[in-house]
């Protein structure tokens, strides 16, 4: 950029030193200048609507998403106060100089740049949100950085700005300076919840059991909530035009994971013709991708009965008066209220859509017949007789039982609820003591699925269940013993049964499955003792179980994927003054100051948060890491981390300035 800059200025100054021909008379020679001033001023007058446009559309942006909600704020309040300068601004008469309508157009970019990201805090997806945290939060730096400059050469005196917007201008130059390096990054136990959640790669459910707080967390356990995110998603999608295939299908698999919580019909979508990510709504062409106004805004699906509601927007028939019959009586798409709810039928486009499905050889997914629907009520309706069976003496029927009800579990909430009201949860625990190894996997299974309604989690703890999906993780096949692990996981979002896994010796058998288990088996033991460390009396269990040594193991072992997982555990047991003492020896230090030199943002943060910690505690745990050269990785994080990471980073190097002083 400064190379073509000297260019331009070179060749300015060449035009300028260059002969001219004469004019032929003095209207000719003076046309082009006044030509030229009157355009400048043009623009100038059209640049200052403009940024006058950005800023009263900003400050009339609704709700911010909560992971950016304080980012946003700070943000959308310097638009505001930007308010007097436009005052100014509308009311000068002279033409603006060249150097001012520079200015302007900078601050116009800038303001443009800060919008947009206003714009997908305020609208986006929740999910999406949460999911790119970090690199949202490295879009606020931009947009502060992109402010800062826009008011560091303001030209007060040739715009004729006042002494009192100067002043403001002045001030908000120095406080956007200041404000420009600072980040703030998702909270440990979302982190780590979003972590588990995309890392699921077989739709099992053991992992579901988070979902319900993930909900909370991010503002999407309503129905209403749940809709208008679907939207969001759907312009998501549309934007990305095939792009990010793998984010957008994950952020689509965790918004369904949310509706199938909700009790609502699941979201589907064909990106592109990767067969990894399968449709089973749709007919498949290859290198297909179906254009995206043929897809509903609510469902994301491709229409077969589109209609227009009174905003002009079109959706699926079935989906919009789904939206009505909720108490809605505004646009899905647009958030206006609407007139009148009529529909009126999209006979042009609903034409399109046919033309186009017969030219591609696409079918259109079939609507619920009454048949589907039947076989829906049919499994509800056997539950009560499934539950009867698990009660038999003939082993054969249990089995065949406890099968049937692990799949009618994992399908949706009403099942959950109904194998709990019909008495399923009693004979279940008592099947996880039979000697059969396949009936005791199905049977923790089913009680994993179960357990992710609230309800059930109380039911099933109620009855004992603890000790005895304890064993089967000590003793029961490689699957029995991963959803075991996943069980006690999804039971553990229940205060009161942390202290009963700990208290019923659950932490050696988790322990020796996060050493030993496979891949999958490692991380749901993860997870599990993640959450049960969260209570103070269990982080002494975990410690003496021996969870220090494969915690150093898995920082080590990169190719598993494991690092953030092993970090946030730490986290908490180095809180722990046995905890210190495990997690002060010198291979673990030195392996920390690694992850503080070349981690990922989220990984300095940890390590620094965790090597703070230490410092405090005991100054040989300080000239430990200052030996495996920490000094120079703090000071860059000190400069360049989130703010988290900077204040560790600030107060570690405060305690090594002391030290150096006694």
């Amino acid at each position: 950029m400064t190379q073509v800059t000297s260019m331009m200025e070179g060749t300015e100054e060449r035009e300028e030193n260059a002969a001219e021909p004469e004019p032929k008379n003095s209207d000719e020679s003076t046309r082009p200048e006044d030509d030229n001033e009157e355009e400048e001023e043009t623009d100038a007058v059209a640049v200052v609507e403009e940024i006058q446009g950005v800023i009263e559309l900003v400050v009339q942006f609704g709700e911010y998403r909560r992971m950016q909600r304080k980012e946003s704020h700070n943000l959308a309040r310097r638009f505001k106060h930007m308010l007097p300068l436009m005052e100014d601004l509308r009311d000068l008469h002279q033409p603006v100089p060249q150097n001012g309508l520079v200015w302007l157009k900078n601050l116009r970019d800038a303001l443009l740049f800060a919008k947009d990201l206003l714009k997908l805090c305020s609208q986006g997806s929740k999910i999406h949100l949460a999911l790119e945290g970090e690199a949202v939060m490295i879009k606020f730096q931009k947009a502060y950085k992109k402010l800062s400059r826009a008011f560091k050469g303001v030209p007060f005196e040739e715009l004729g700005i006042s002494d009192e917007v100067k002043e403001q201008l002045e001030l908000m130059h120095v406080q956007l300076t200041r404000a420009r390096r600072r980040t703030d990054t998702q909270d440990i136990e979302l982190a780590m919840d979003m972590m588990v959640v995309f890392s699921d790669e077989d739709d099992r459910n053991a992992d579901s059991a988070i979902i319900e707080r993930l909900a909370k967390k991010l503002e999407l356990h309503s129905v209403e909530d749940l809709e208008v995110e679907t939207v969001a998603v759907g312009y998501l999608a549309r934007e990305r035009k095939g792009q990010q295939e793998v984010s957008t299908q994950k952020i689509i698999g965790l918004l369904n994971k949310f509706k199938r919580i909700a009790g609502m019909e699941e979201t589907s979508i064909v990106l592109d013709d990767d067969p990894a990510m399968p449709n089973k709504s749709f007919g498949r062409s290859t290198s297909l991708v179906i254009p995206h106004e043929f897809l509903c805004p609510i469902t994301l699906e491709i229409m077969t009965d589109p209609v227009i509601v009174a905003s002009g927007q079109t959706y699926e028939r079935e989906s919009i008066e789904k939206w009505f019959k909720s108490n809605h009586n505004s646009c899905p798409k647009t958030r206006q209220p609407l007139e009148h709810l009529q529909l009126a039928p999209n006979c042009a486009l609903k034409n399109l859509i046919a033309e186009w499905c017969e030219k591609h050889n696409f079918k259109l997914p079939k609507i619920c017949t009454s048949s589907q629907e039947t076989s829906s009520t049919e499994n509800q309706e056997a539950i009560p007789s499934l539950v009867e069976s698990l009660w038999s003496i003939n082993l054969e029927h249990q089995r065949k039982a406890v099968e049937r009800i692990r799949m009618l579990s994992k399908e949706n909430s009403e099942n959950r609820i109904l194998v709990a009201e019909h008495g399923g949860i009693p004979p279940l625990v008592q099947l996880l003591s039979y000697p059969d190894s396949k009936i005791k996997e199905h049977a923790v299974t089913a009680l994993l699925n179960l357990s992710i309604d609230e309800g059930n989690k109380k039911l099933i703890s109620k009855e004992g269940a603890i000790p005895a999906i304890i064993e089967v993780l000590e003793n029961g096949s490689i699957v029995a013993k991963e959803n075991s692990a996943a069980a006690l996981f999804s039971l553990s979002m229940l205060d009161e049964n942390k202290e009963v896994v700990g208290m019923s010796n659950g932490f050696q058998p988790l322990v020796a499955l996060l050493q030993n288990g496979t891949v999958r088996g490692k991380k749901d033991a993860a997870t599990a003792l993640f959450s049960l460390s969260l209570n103070n009396a269990n982080k002494d269990r975990a410690i003496r179980a021996g969870i220090v040594t494969p915690l150093l193991e898995l920082l080590k072992d990169k190719n598993l994927g494991m690092v953030d997982e092993a970090l946030s555990i730490l986290l908490l047991l180095v809180l722990n003054p046995e905890g210190r003492q495990e997690i002060g020896q010198l291979p673990f230090i030195e392996t920390l100051v690694e992850f503080t030199r070349e981690g990922t943002p989220k990984n300095k943060e940890c390590a620094a948060s965790v090597l703070l910690e230490l410092c405090v505690s005991n100054s040989s745990f300080t000239l430990a890491a200052l030996q495996f050269g920490v000094y120079d990785h703090l000071i860059e994080i000190k400069e360049s981390g989130t703010n988290r990471a900077q204040r560790k980073a600030n107060a570690i190097l405060e305690l090594i300035r002391k030290s150096e002083q006694i």
